[in-house]
């Protein structure tokens, strides 16, 4: 769906993985377990236990399998 045309907007998919492949451009491995651990701690600053069982009962399933079911 890429384009170059002035009158058509970008989607938010293709805008989002524009943006992911630059900023992986830019940033190494270690960039992104900081920001990893940044986001962990926020949600356990913001969650609470429940948040934590409810994950915790649906073991390792990622995020598009979850999506399929």
């Amino acid at each position: 769906m890429a384009t170059n045309k002035k009158n058509e907007k970008m989607s938010r998919e293709e805008a989002g993985r524009k943006g992911g492949k630059a900023t992986s451009k830019n940033h190494d491995k270690e960039f992104y377990q900081e920001i990893g651990e940044k986001g962990g701690e926020a949600t356990s600053k913001n969650q609470g236990k429940e948040f934590y069982e409810e994950i915790g009962k649906k073991g390792g399933r990622s995020s598009s399998s979850q999506r399929n079911n």
